[in-house]
């Protein structure tokens, strides 16, 4: 028998109810996982509450996330003992996720859980912070200069605050934009933010197809009017990272930016980023971010405070990273 968060669908909508499950129930897989923790994103926010057609068949099993301990594996990379974690590969979507104590995947999914980071530290990082070094990775590779302000937007949020700690960590003058200066700046200006904007700043498509040029880069989670915003402004030459939608999935901008400043916009894709690149990013994660930092804005819950949180999360009124303690 396993716990897990199982999702079930009626006529009144989407019903949650933590409950105990036999190991039949499973989907196949070559390696069984103990799951120890998971994490919540704003995707499982979306699961949670049926949003976005995410999920075809129930009842389900969500959690894009999980870390853990494998018990069983008829993959020769894995044995028993072995710390493991997973982020994407449509896992808590198509096939049953991370909300539970145990967990059968592919072992192509997993990725071990770099040396010097714990299982629930690893859940703190979540797709939420891969997202934000691949994203980070991307403005280095194309040579954003380190004298030029680089934007966060979301910075409150898991993939945002993650950035601003790794962006500050390599070197980058950070501005962080968030909704919630008030309560949230200090925090983010003891993660390395140099300066932190209200999003209203930025939050709609500009008049004109160019602004004054006021970012060397960006790493956006939001999307929508606020990345054409940043796209009119973004300096000669740089770069964007879009890596997010929660303002929205359109994009009202002209090719302007792109045609007289050289600007680059890179789409970031964590669901079905390739093993390698996984696993580099990962190692990058352990030898640059500041995990007392990352502790800093890590809060833990349990399976059943799940339904709550979604509406939270998906409201921007979480702060940071939420771990799942499934065995709490």
């Amino acid at each position: 028998m396993f716990r897990a968060l199982l999702l079930d669908q009626s006529a009144d909508g989407i019903t949650a109810e933590v409950t105990e499950l036999d190991d039949d129930r499973l989907p196949d897989g070559d390696v069984t996982v103990a799951v120890e923790w998971s994490s919540l994103n704003y995707k499982d926010g979306m699961i949670l509450k049926g949003l976005g057609r995410l999920v075809r068949e129930y009842p389900h099993v969500p959690g894009i996330d999980l870390a853990g301990t494998v018990e069983e594996s008829a993959d020769p990379r894995f044995s028993p003992g072995d710390q493991v974690l997973l982020t994407g590969w449509r896992v808590g979507e198509v096939w049953w996720g991370g909300y539970a104590t145990r967990a059968r995947v592919k072992g192509d999914w997993l990725t071990p859980v770099p040396a010097g980071m714990t299982t629930r530290q690893a859940m703190a990082v979540g797709t939420a912070g891969f997202t934000a070094m691949l994203a980070v990775d991307r403005l280095e590779h194309h040579g954003v200069s380190k004298d030029d302000p680089v934007l966060v937007t979301g910075a409150a949020g898991g993939v945002g605050s993650t950035a601003v700690i790794l962006l500050a960590r390599l070197g980058y003058r950070v501005t962080a934009s968030t909704g919630r200066v008030a309560t949230e700046g200090d925090a983010l200006r003891a993660l390395g933010a140099a300066e932190v904007i209200d999003r209203a700043e930025i939050a709609d498509a500009p008049e004109r197809p160019l602004l004054s040029e006021r970012w060397g880069g960006a790493v956006d989670a939001v999307g929508s009017g606020t990345l054409a915003h940043i796209l009119a402004e973004t300096r000669y030459g740089g770069a964007v990272a879009a890596c997010g939608l929660a303002g929205g999935n359109d994009l009202p901008t002209t090719v302007i930016p792109f045609l007289l400043r050289g600007v680059t916009l890179y789409g970031i894709d964590s669901v079905m980023c390739p093993a390698e690149r996984r696993a580099a990013a990962w190692q990058r994660l352990a030898e640059v971010l500041d995990l007392s930092a990352l502790e800093s804005m890590t809060s833990e819950a349990t399976l059943a405070d799940l339904p709550g949180l979604a509406e939270d999360i998906l409201a921007g009124r979480t702060r940071g990273r939420v771990v799942i303690n499934t065995t709490g």
